[in-house]
């Protein structure tokens, strides 16, 4: 184990701890507690310097609500931090144990509990491509999912996520119905459990593990298509975008995924060069199947060229489209040029594509190379903007965002690690805070994420 005093700031009794947990599973190999107390934080060249060095002194690994409520109890009574992990796909440093303790791995918290059409209960763990794979079978699908579908857990996008491909149809996670149950084990010595229905569902959304240990979720399900990746290349990124909001726009087209990228972005794709012509920006699109015709006809009419079509493939070694957009752009791009970072940002809906062409012309494309994502935002479409950064210095870049703000863009600082000051739009609100209370009196659930937060006990 190691020693608590080199590791964060606890004051929790380690050795107790562990040894009251009886056979819960418990893992302290140092490449295991290096793994897991990692998310993908190195996208920012801020968190990399501030969080590379945080590792848990434990991991535990929890095989049932049980064992969740062992370890929560125990926690309590010696005051151990402990940090949530699903997949540890985040980006925001969410699930890095900035104070040491413990990461507890939700990964065995993964039964599909029930089905009753497009409702689903199920285990936090479990990984978003295994639920669809299984909801298939009857017809529905998840309605949103990230980049990283195929790694993701369910419990760790609702506490870590905001939206995804999907989004442009359904909106985020937070908008009213789109989670509509949540499970909640509090960290006290006396654990409870509380039945988060509804609106209440949503204190655990975008909390990064702050608000309780979260064993299952309720969420609605959308009808599964049959998806057609598609790529449609265009002369100029304006003409990219126009097309793209107009494709956001056509309520009677069923699509998943609108992504605008201006060039050089789809240079940074592997193995995919035929479909990105040269110094051109696209759209890459998911469209469902029998509404291919009429998303040809828009093609047509912004005179774009159809470089791809597939039907979307998620089969072992295979590369749906959608794993080159969200924050997975960001990644291809991180793979070719260390120097690069990014951007999330949510332009108005009013005035948007004028909003968009504005803050191009601010920027040259060799420091800020334009990527949207359209999605819906209190119902009306809208575009999170995640243009990526030639990254020059920290200065430079909080420079960047707040030439957005002035110009009326929100931005969500993806380089804070705090809940309420990278928040931006997704704000901790009194109802996080106040549920925070409720369930982690002593304030060791994720510690160190909430600026705000004073332990009740």
């Amino acid at each position: 184990m190691n020693d608590p005093g080199k590791i964060g700031k606890h004051n929790g009794d380690l050795e107790l701890f562990a040894g009251s947990l009886g056979d819960v599973p418990i893992e302290t190999d140092p490449k295991i507690l290096r793994k897991k107390s990692r998310d993908f934080f190195w996208f920012s060249p801020v968190l990399k310097r501030q969080l590379q060095d945080k590792i848990a002194d434990l991991v535990v690994v929890p095989r049932d609500e049980a064992d969740v409520m062992r370890v929560a109890g125990m926690a309590a009574r010696y005051r151990v931090p402990i940090t949530i992990r699903g997949g540890g796909t985040g980006n925001y440093g969410q699930c890095v144990p900035v104070e040491g303790g413990v990461v507890l791995d939700i990964s065995g918290l993964d039964a599909i509990e029930w089905q009753n059409g497009a409702m689903l209960r199920v285990g936090a763990g479990r990984k978003m491509h295994h639920i669809d794979a299984e909801t298939r079978k009857s017809g529905y699908e998840l309605r949103m999912h990230p980049s990283t579908k195929r790694m993701a857990s369910i419990g760790g996008f609702a506490a870590g996520g905001s939206a995804g491909i999907g989004s442009v149809t359904y909106g985020g996670l937070r908008e009213l119905g789109n989670i509509t149950g949540a499970r909640v084990i509090s960290l006290e010595e006396e654990p409870r459990a509380f039945e988060l229905k509804g609106d209440a569902a949503l204190k655990i959304c975008h909390g990064w593990g702050t608000t309780g240990i979260v064993t299952a979720l309720e969420m609605p399900l959308a009808p599964a298509f049959d998806w057609i990746d598609v790529v449609v290349a265009f002369g100029d990124f304006m003409a990219a975008a126009s097309f793209g909001y107009e494709l956001a726009l056509a309520d009677g087209v069923v699509k998943k995924l609108v992504t605008p990228l201006d060039w050089p972005i789809p240079s940074f794709f592997p193995g995919m060069q035929q479909y990105f012509p040269n110094s051109r920006p696209v759209v890459i699109a998911m469209v469902a199947e029998h509404s291919l015709e009429p998303f040809l006809s828009l093609v047509a009419a912004h005179k774009g060229d159809m470089t791809y079509q597939r039907p979307t493939d998620e089969s072992m070694g295979a590369r749906p489209l959608y794993e080159l957009t969200w924050n997975h752009t960001t990644l291809h791009a991180l793979n070719v040029d260390r120097d690069i970072t990014y951007l999330q940002a949510l332009y108005p809906a009013s005035g948007l594509m004028e909003k968009v062409a504005e803050i191009a012309a601010l920027f040259s494309p060799d420091e800020l190379m334009q990527h949207f994502e359209f999605t819906r935002y209190a119902g009306q479409v809208s575009a999170s903007g995640l243009g990526l950064i030639k990254y020059t210095s920290d200065e430079r870049l909080n420079e960047i965002m707040e030439i957005h703000r002035r110009h009326g863009v929100l931005i969500a600082d993806p380089h804070i690690w705090m809940l309420e000051d990278s928040a931006g739009f997704k704000s901790a609100n009194a109802d996080l805070m106040g549920f925070k209370h409720e369930v982690d009196p002593f304030g060791i659930c994720n510690p160190g994420k909430m600026r705000s937060y004073v332990p009740v006990r």
